[in-house]
């Protein structure tokens, strides 16, 4: 009897701290702008546990472009969104009275690859003129880099260029798959697949000719981080370690863990892309943005004939967190 006791104590008491464990644990819905091999350290730690270290049970969700993440967003249909900085920017020239606040940077460069139709052993920028063109979405982060690196090199996509702009993001590689272009924006794993298909060549990286910006940004309404600062601390946190892993494994290593997230795409594919990001420093080594990647991201926007309003730093940044959590 004693035994039956002293068993029972012990399933109730085990029972009683599972119950205290998924108390403690908080619930986060992030929205991600697309899936994308772009978005490494996000997978990684999902998949490393490292948001279950903070106490945080993540629900993630796809929304297939920037106004619908950003819809999502203030419309509490998730947390936390995963969206270019620009969007934060347009949200509060509208006046929003609950400014978007961005306080994680995941990738600092563009995500993008120039794909020509036919090959080019020496591929050179006068290339381009009087091709035809499939750019990305007109007022998006990759359609502006683009236009802005093109001008860097001497192009002006509206005069030198047969330019297509009216296809939507999910269509453009298959636009291009079929129609008479000679030039595409991709992002990746479709640049890769497409080279390997024989469908395409990489020839420029739009990545490393426009520097530094913040291209992907964890960000949250003020509202939220006043009332749930711990949890928005945690998972600032969790996001480090994984940008730490990352930056200390090899692509290889990567490529297995985040394969999950990418069921339909090959792991040689999956390494190889990593590889690309990592070693021209797409993913964000820190989530820190700073006022120099800001400024990119407001000039770049600028030549676009983008950018709604000249909005400081300090306005829709928030640096506090993630410095905290790097001086830990």
């Amino acid at each position: 009897m004693k035994k039956i006791s002293f068993l029972l104590f012990f399933l109730f008491f085990g029972m009683l701290l599972s119950g205290c464990a998924e108390e403690e644990s908080s619930k986060i819905q992030v929205a991600e702008v697309t899936r994308s091999i772009f978005y490494t350290p996000l997978y990684v730690a999902l998949e490393k546990g490292f948001f279950e270290e903070e106490g945080l049970t993540i629900e993630l969700q796809t929304t297939w472009g920037g106004d619908k993440t950003m819809t999502t967003l203030l419309s509490d249909g998730a947390d936390v969104a995963l969206v270019g900085s620009e969007t934060s920017i347009y949200v509060y020239a509208r006046g929003a009275d609950d400014p978007v606040m961005n306080f994680a940077q995941l990738t600092q460069t563009d995500g993008t690859f120039l794909v020509a139709r036919e090959e080019y052993p020496d591929f050179n920028w006068e290339d381009l003129k009087d091709s035809n063109f499939l750019g990305q979405r007109k007022g998006g982060m990759p359609q502006m880099v683009g236009e802005y690196v093109l001008k860097k090199h001497g192009i002006d996509p509206h005069q030198d260029l047969h330019l297509t702009q009216s296809i939507d993001f999910a269509n453009i590689p298959n636009a291009f798959a079929t129609g008479d272009y000679d030039f595409v924006q991709l992002f990746e794993p479709t640049a890769s697949i497409f080279e390997q298909e024989g469908r395409g060549h990489i020839v420029a990286s739009f990545g490393k000719e426009s520097g530094k910006v913040p291209y992907t940004v964890f960000m949250t309404k003020q509202s939220f981080i006043q009332k749930n600062e711990e949890e928005i601390r945690n998972f600032t946190r969790a996001l480090y370690k994984a940008q730490q892993w990352v930056q200390s494994h090899s692509a290889e290593e990567i490529a297995r863990v985040i394969q999950p997230y990418f069921d339909d795409t090959e792991l040689g594919i999956i390494t190889t892309v990593v590889d690309r990001y990592k070693s021209q420093g797409s993913f964000a080594e820190n989530p820190i943005l700073d006022e120099a990647e800001w400024n990119n991201l407001k000039a770049i926007m600028e030549e676009a004939g983008e950018l709604p309003d000249d909005v400081e730093h300090s306005k829709l940044v928030n640096t506090e967190i993630a410095e905290d959590i790097m001086n830990e």
